[in-house]
């Protein structure tokens, strides 16, 4: 059966012919008077229009003469030329060559301006205003007004994070359009009436909005203004910098903001094919993390059981020394932050210095045939043959499983969102329940319940170019992800696989899997090995079987792994928290490469300080495979190192030199690598993880052992009330959680959604709760108490709760999704 291609899809465009200030251009039809305007250069002032909103002509400030309307016959007063449709042989006037256009565009600012504050030597906007700027170019000189200006109590906290000063707004409603057209979240609206009117919040419900930033970007002047940024800093004294988000694998577009040597802000980026014009709330405001106590700006080395700090000689040899002891029983841990190039630094270390295959990137549960899966059907893909945004608009039918794109991958939520309202696009979602994310997407709910997956996908009726989503959840569910490929390919529809990280999609690439090495190429392909190890002029590459990372951590636990090289985890994202601290503890040597005081680094012998995001240049690949730059933004001496200097660093020491230090090299060599052309073939089965053994203490160990206790969240009673069922776990993260890389903004973590149990009406009776009532979850290692919250078409059997926010990190308890669980009436006592 053939695929719908994006040329099939392509419709011709029907032109028109319209004069503008005396000049013809051809427009297609339907295009709005301003822009045709613009596509000849001519700027009309504006407040209200936003391309990628709704007209509205809540502002008329783009008044323009519209002398024949196409048919002889003009329009007598001016027009909003924000909602004018332009019409075969239309004529208009802007202000360039219309008094009467000019004295309209004069006019209605004179009037905005009548109540508008003179705050602008300490507001926010001060600098980038459009009010200002239009009121400069398109204004009176000087105000005639004498009167009193309307005043408002200031600020007003529409959240924790979006402050509003009413006597500001000039009531275009871009807020609130883009609140109900693009986000799908109404919390806001304007209110009242006249000189009244004013923007508004449901009483009962806050503007918790996972994009509320855009709000404060696209306002035209200083009415709405972050928690964040509020009184940081002026426009004009502020160095700009384009990069790429560092938090999913959405690959939004920034703009960063820094003065004095530190990001001030981060605003969304133009980029058309990705993000459009917005990003999430966690981009915008989610980079202060590192600014606690607990930064590491010097190397730490472990000595008489704690750690010391030590010079970068010192700490190199001290490495160098641990490693090389090792031998090659080294795991490679390389977490999701890491930028393709540091990525595949990371993958050269492993193979061609330290000589082992056990490298992974994936910190979080896995299942067993996931590796296969990404061998197959994500490695050594390029953007040409990859599932696209572009193609999220024009799929007619979109299937999601093992994925929450609101929580998830946000810019998708947003862009199916658009494709949903614009062009009727049909969103099927196998889950336990509909969440509000679906309810956005008006999606068709396949109550599914965890672990029925596979099943629930094979009963799927596709058309040709739908698009199959999966996320990375999917793989705890066994053969699920091979049904999703087999369903798309039997109905000739196109799959995509989108992780959560930012660097999890490069760090395939680059070859941080045991089966797979460098650009798809698989490990069992004596060929493939031959081809990398000529490029890195090297003998040769291990064909031993890697380990993975559960794997890896289970052997160090059990003494059968020597040494382990981390580039940042955390052990709750995992599925067995303790299980993880156990391999850390009981590896015979540990490196961390690490920006902050960690879990890791609190086990670890050697620390290694590297740079933040900001503070290094590299490349993210979204979703979609396509490359996001990464630009230095704090720019000074003696800059931190980067992952990739370090890792060079101690190949030097090994003896066993690396050949790449910076970005650019690292990317080069890759880029000649490219993918592996010949058909990919399964790769090396991976080593199952032995069942952890009781650690072996020791003098050493001991000394770390000290805030092992204090990371334990949950209560291990097993005093609870009575009434209990046992039931299914369902689970995911959500986009504001207890990550450590939320840290320190504290306005941003108050608009996280609250940590609820969800259960079905059916269960919730046969428990005798309510919305509201505590509930215990969990088993025999202990339990959770949160409230219930009481969710209609829930799938029945089973409970929802986040999977890692503040109060909920399953993986202390060793629970993922699909594993049975204990719903108990009451707290946990």
């Amino acid at each position: 059966m053939s695929v719908v291609t994006k040329a099939d899809q392509v419709a011709p465009v029907d032109l028109i012919t319209v004069t503008i200030d005396g000049t013809e251009v051809q427009v297609p039809k339907g295009t709005l008077a301003i822009r045709a305007a613009e596509m000849i250069g001519i700027a009309i002032p504006r407040f209200c229009d936003h391309p990628l909103l709704d007209p509205v002509g809540a502002c008329r400030q783009c008044m323009v003469e519209v002398p024949d309307m196409g048919n002889g016959r003009g329009m007598p007063k001016p027009q909003a030329s924000c909602t004018l449709e332009c019409a075969p042989g239309m004529q208009i006037k802007t202000q360039l060559t219309s008094p009467v256009a000019d004295k309209a565009q004069t006019g209605m600012l004179e009037f905005l301006l009548i109540n508008h504050p003179l705050d602008c030597p300490i507001c926010d906007k001060g600098g980038e205003c459009p009010l200002q700027n239009q009121a400069m170019s398109n204004g009176r000189g000087e105000s005639r007004y004498e009167g009193v200006k309307r005043t408002f109590p200031k600020p007003v906290a529409i959240s924790a994070q979006i402050l509003l000063d009413r006597e500001r707004c000039i009531q275009c409603a871009r807020c609130t359009r883009f609140s109900e057209q693009i986000s799908g979240d109404p919390f806001i609206a304007l209110v009242e009436r006249g000189a009244l009117q004013q923007v508004g919040e449901y009483a009962k419900q806050p503007y918790d909005s996972y994009f509320s930033g855009n709000v404060v970007q696209i306002c035209p002047v200083g009415a709405l203004t972050s928690a964040a940024y509020r009184f940081q800093s002026r426009p004009f004294d502020l160095v700009s910098t384009d990069s790429t988000c560092e938090h999913c694998a959405s690959g939004c577009s920034l703009r960063v903001d820094h003065r004095h040597f530190q990001v001030k802000r981060r605003l969304a980026g133009e980029k058309p094919e990705v993000n459009e014009e917005w990003n999430c709330d966690k981009g915008r405001f989610g980079f202060v993390s590192a600014r606690g106590d607990d930064r590491i700006t010097r190397p730490l080395i472990r000595e008489d059981g704690a750690l010391r700090v030590a010079s970068w000689p010192e700490a190199i040899d001290a490495a160098v020394a641990g490693l090389a002891a090792a031998g090659n029983s080294i795991g490679v841990l390389t977490g999701g932050r890491l930028t393709v190039e540091n990525a595949y630094g990371y993958s050269k270390f492993a193979r061609a210095v330290l000589g082992t295959n056990s490298i992974d990137f994936r910190s979080r549960p896995t299942g067993a045939d996931e590796a296969a899966f990404l061998a197959t059907h994500v490695a050594g893909r390029t953007l040409a043959d990859a599932v696209t945004y572009a193609d999220l608009e024009t799929a007619g039918h979109v299937v999601l499983a093992g994925f929450e794109p609101e929580d998830e991958s946000p810019l998708v939520f947003l862009r199916l969102r658009k494709a949903v309202r614009k062009k009727g696009l049909k969103v099927t979602a196998i889950a336990p329940f509909a969440s509000a994310g679906s309810a956005k997407l008006a999606a068709t709910l396949v109550p599914t319940v965890p672990g029925d997956e596979v099943a629930a996908l094979r009963a799927l009726t596709l058309e040709p170019g739908a698009v199959v989503m999966v996320g990375e959840r999917l793989a705890l569910v066994p053969g699920a992800l091979d049904a999703a490929a087999e369903v798309a390919a039997a109905a000739g529809a196109r799959l995509a696989w989108v992780p959560r990280r930012a660097g999890d999609r490069g760090a395939i690439e680059a070859g941080c899997l045991p089966g797979l090495l460098p650009g798809g190429r698989p490990l069992a392909d004596t060929a493939a090995r031959v081809d990398v190890a000529t490029a890195w002029e090297i003998e040769g590459l291990p064909a031993e079987p890697g380990l993975d990372a559960t794997a890896m951590l289970a052997a160090a636990s059990a003494g059968d792994l020597r040494a382990l090289v981390v580039a940042g985890l955390e052990p709750a994202d995992f599925a067995d928290a303790a299980a993880v601290r156990a391999g850390l503890e009981n590896a015979g040597f540990v490196v961390s490469l690490e920006s902050r005081l960690s879990e890791v680094t609190e086990r670890a012998d050697v620390v290694f300080p590297v740079a933040l995001i900001e503070e290094h240049a590299g490349t993210f690949l979204n979703w979609e495979h396509r490359p996001g730059t990464v630009n230095t933004v704090i720019k000074q001496a003696n800059a931190p190192m980067t992952d990739l200097r370090v890792l060079a660093a101690l190949a030097d020491g090994l003896g066993r030199p690396l050949g790449i230090r910076t970005p650019k090299q690292a990317l080069a060599e890759l880029t000649e690598l490219g993918t592996w052309p010949q058909p990919l073939v399964d790769p090396q089965p991976l080593v199952e993880p032995q069942p952890l053994v009781e650690p072996v203490e020791t003098p050493k160990k001991r000394t770390r052992r000290a805030s092992a206790a204090a990371q334990t969240r949950v209560s291990t009673s097993s005093t609870i009330d009575s009434g209990e069922a046992t039931v299914k776990l369902a689970t995911w993260r959500q986009l504001i959680d207890g990550g450590r890389g939320q840290d320190n903004e504290e306005a941003m973590a108050a608009t996280a959604r609250p940590s609820v149990a969800r259960v079905g009406p059916a269960l919730a009776g046969v428990l005798g709760v309510a919305d509201g009532d505590q509930v215990a979850v969990g088993g025999e290692a202990g339990w959770y108490s949160l409230p219930v919250a009481i969710t209609p078409g829930m799938v029945e059997g089973t409970v929802w709760v986040p999977q890692n926010s503040p109060g909920t990190p399953l993986g202390e308890l060793g629970l993922v999704a699909g594993v049975d669980v204990t719903l108990s009436v009451g707290g946990a006592e």
